[in-house]
């Protein structure tokens, strides 16, 4: 093979019709129906994420207006002059501009002063614009009246990854086209489609890994496909693309899994210890520690039918999931996603990967707040709920005589005896001596006591929310 032929597998497998497309099935059938019913707009707006066909829907678009031998289901011919022509980029008719290179007011200018000359060959004169957020505002301004009222031969194509950047001005002289992201299983389809056509075999999992890290961007994903075919010769497991991305094995993470069912804190040491030996990069190990929990958390609340997986990873992720319960899920995979943004920040990764590990394993014990509520709710409508405790009977009478008071005293009425609550029970004090003394065992009365002499329910409410927060009892 001459290496100077070689084309990428992102640029080989280019969607060539509207049928190659993958993904934005509404969006094709828009543009078919425009040309069908000759309804074709002034200026055209493709915005989306990076690798889902912006650019490459507006040449189609282009294709098939020039197109002299169109099929009846809206496809160019690929074999007519314009079609050859846009395909190899040496169009007359179809001018592709930069934005980002071409972004003054002068590049914009000139535009203007062209775009009254009659197309070549073709039936438009047609200009796509990529990246057109990246124009300036003068630029943009320049841009209006061309747009709003452009020759009958003229169309606009734009293509922006950021459409919130596009003047309101020139969005409202646009028909807007937001694509949408490639599904997982759209990307593994094709990638696999392409591994079938070079006969180079692959595992099912080694696909979900190659889709799963593209984040919805097919050309992404094609591209890491191409470096995993140069990284091996012979068939590709999931391991060589683990290896090639720099990702951890998943046994680690079922292993964290069962760290946590133990209360093995020493494994946040172990597992943050292999990676800085290994020397992967920290990031993608919180990266896939919070996907690992994305999962769990779904495997815990949706079961089988949420996991996007293969199934023998699927049920390794069923099976980790019952080591949890759907409270701590929903509550490690919120604490991941906060704790993210503090990381990046953090003046010492490792110390804080390892805290972060620790603490997953010590949630194991943690109660949640709501739980902790209805156990205090529940408490509060028991103590209201039980019959008011009775007064304590008091000591009896001293057997030795009282000393004699000098000169003349009043008796002293009798009062009941008053009683609070102490730390280690019920006290008496006597209201002659002022001398306390705990009664064991406790006699009580039949006399009830006054609302003032009850213990309160609320003290050991706190009480026992207090042993609550310490973590003393276990859910």
């Amino acid at each position: 093979m001459d290496p100077f032929k070689y084309q990428v597998l992102a640029r080989r497998y280019r969607p060539r019709t509207f049928s190659e497309v993958v993904g934005q099935e509404a969006i094709v059938t828009t543009l078919r129906n425009a040309i069908r019913f000759e309804r074709i707009a002034n200026a055209y707006l493709f915005c989306g994420s990076r690798g889902v066909g912006k650019t490459t829907l507006a040449r189609l678009f282009a294709k098939a207006l020039n197109c002299t031998m169109r099929s009846s289901d809206i496809e160019s011919c690929g074999q007519c002059p314009s079609c050859l022509e846009i395909a190899s980029g040496q169009s007359l008719d179809v001018i592709e501009i930069d934005g980002a290179s071409n972004r003054g007011i002068d590049d914009i200018r000139q535009i203007n002063e062209t775009v009254g000359y009659a197309p070549s060959s073709g039936r438009f004169k047609i200009y796509i614009i990529d990246e057109v957020h990246m124009l300036t505002k003068e630029a943009f301004n320049a841009l209006l009246k061309t747009l709003e009222e452009p020759p009958a031969q003229a169309k606009f194509f734009f293509a922006t990854t950021e459409p919130h950047k596009v003047l309101p001005t020139i969005l409202s002289r646009c028909q807007r086209f937001d694509l949408n992201r490639i599904t997982l299983a759209q990307i593994t389809s094709k990638l696999e489609q392409i591994a079938s056509e070079l006969q180079r075999p692959i595992d099912a999992e080694a696909l979900h890994l190659i889709a799963s890290f593209s984040d919805g961007s097919l050309r992404d994903a094609e591209s890491l496909l191409d470096q995993i075919f140069c990284f091996t010769e012979g068939p590709v497991s999931k391991d060589a693309v683990r290896q090639t991305l720099g990702l951890l094995p998943e046994d680690l993470f079922f292993a964290l899994d069962q760290a946590f069912s133990e209360s093995a804190i020493v494994f946040a040491f172990d597992l943050i210890e292999q990676l800085f030996q290994t020397g992967k990069d920290l990031a993608h190990f919180f990266e896939q520690l919070i996907e690992h929990y994305r999962l769990i958390a779904i495997a815990k609340i949706s079961g089988e039918k949420g996991l996007s997986l293969p199934v023998e990873l699927a049920n390794r992720y069923l099976q980790s999931a019952k080591l949890y319960t759907s409270p701590q899920a929903l509550y490690l995979l919120e604490y991941l996603l906060q704790a993210e943004t503090v990381f990046h920040k953090s003046l010492a990764p490792r110390v804080f990967l390892e805290s972060t590990l620790l603490h997953i394993i010590r949630s194991k014990n943690r109660i949640p707040v709501e739980v902790l509520l209805r156990r205090l709710s529940e408490l509060e409508q028991a103590l209201l709920s039980k019959q008011p405790p009775q007064a304590v009977e008091p000591p009896p009478a001293p057997t030795e005589p009282e000393p004699e008071l000098p000169g003349p005293q009043e008796p002293i009425p009798p009062s009941p005896s008053m009683t609070y609550r102490a730390p280690l029970g019920f006290v008496n004090l006597d209201s002659a001596s002022g001398q306390g003394e705990e009664i064991k065992p406790l006699v009580l009365k039949e006399a009830p006591l006054q609302n003032a002499q009850r213990p309160g329910h609320y003290d050991t409410l706190i009480r026992f929310a207090a042993v609550e927060l310490e973590g003393n009892f276990k859910t």
